[in-house]
């Protein structure tokens, strides 16, 4: 790591900027008009590497960030510097769990479901896991560097039942309505190793440098978390209510502002459940869920903020048409905020 590295990524101007657009971001979470359309587009770097090569990753990483840290004092466009050592990508915790994951000839990671019961799960011996030693290492490292300028992105830690689904496919799917009981163990101890894991961090990193996986993106506030709600979209309202959405609550609650649910199909059929979730406070929508930004902006409560990235059928206008530029945060990489027109305003 070159010498001028440290001193680019501890410069006051570039943690001053970062406090100005947080400052902002509080302001969008209380309820606040802003004026101006919130857009978020961070710069991170990023990997699934699980390899024991960290320590060069991590440092190569932030002489790149010190490269681009004019880029972050944009004081218009939010782009926080963030380093996210993601391993294995979604299937981290399956890994931990000792699930076999294996690496893809396109580089992405895969998981084999494991072969035994539903109702059978064991908690991992997380002392004894490399991948969680590794992990750890890391944000230790990170910490000892001092680099203030730089949020630090949590692995996927993921949630309850996208867990469950990589560990067991469609098995935990028709054991919840035929073995419930043996469902609701695993489900639950998912969740405990889950919380465990994002304690650790809570306790060990900054909490104003903490952020959840790919902060580029969907960036908060410090003091809220976040899970991944992908496969919510296999389930009925009724499901979800009953079996993942106290978990997912026990989750969120792990931080002290609650947090943040990625959404990337269709999952409006969770919408009462998520209005009445206290511990939920944004939700991010890419892709598919991008489509029912409507939905969302209308029938969740006015304290949720939604996060969405544009996409080819839900273009920053039509975003701009539905909400008025209030409660949303644009993810793309703009020059400029767009302008909501006076008929947009609310």
């Amino acid at each position: 790591m070159r010498d001028r590295t440290l001193e680019v990524l501890r410069d006051p101007l570039l943690l001053d900027v970062r406090e100005r657009h947080m400052a902002r971001l509080e302001m969008l979470y209380s309820g606040q008009s802003l004026g101006d359309v919130f857009v978020l587009s961070g710069i991170q770097q990023y990997t699934t590497d699980p390899g024991e090569g960290w320590p060069g990753w991590l440092e190569t990483s932030l002489d790149e960030l010190a490269e681009a840290a004019s880029a972050a004092c944009d004081p218009i466009i939010f782009r926080p510097l963030a380093i996210n050592y993601d391993p294995y990508g979604v299937h981290f915790v399956d890994q931990i769990f000792g699930a076999e994951v294996f690496q893809m000839g396109d580089g992405s990671w895969q998981a084999r479901c494991l072969a035994t019961p539903v109702g059978t799960l064991e908690p991992p011996d997380l002392e004894a896991s490399e991948t969680w030693a590794r992990a750890r290492a890391v944000a230790q490292r990170f910490v000892e560097l001092n680099v203030p300028g730089v949020l630090f992105g949590l692995p996927t830690i993921s949630s309850p039942l996208n867990i469950a689904v990589n560990l067991y496919g469609e098995r935990i799917l028709m054991a919840m309505m035929t073995e419930p009981e043996a469902a609701a163990r695993d489900l639950h101890v998912i969740t405990d190793v889950l919380c465990r894991l994002h304690r650790w961090y809570r306790g060990n990193v900054p909490q104003p440098l903490l952020q959840c996986v790919i902060p580029a993106g969907r960036c908060q506030p410090p003091g809220f978390g976040q899970l991944c709600g992908c496969s919510t979209q296999l389930l009925s309202a009724g499901l979800y209510r009953d079996f993942i959405a106290p978990l997912d609550a026990e989750l969120l609650s792990v931080y002290t502002r609650g947090g943040m649910i990625h959404l990337c199909g269709v999952h409006t059929q969770h919408l009462r459940t998520w209005h009445e979730m206290t511990a939920l406070r944004a939700v991010q929508l890419n892709d598919r869920a991008a489509l029912d930004l409507a939905a969302y902006f209308s029938r969740l409560r006015d304290d949720q903020v939604i996060y969405v990235n544009p996409c080819e059928r839900m273009p920053v206008e039509r975003i701009l048409q539905i909400t008025g530029g209030e409660r949303v945060v644009v993810v793309a990489d703009l020059k400029e905020p767009p302008r909501v027109s006076s008929h947009e305003k609310k």
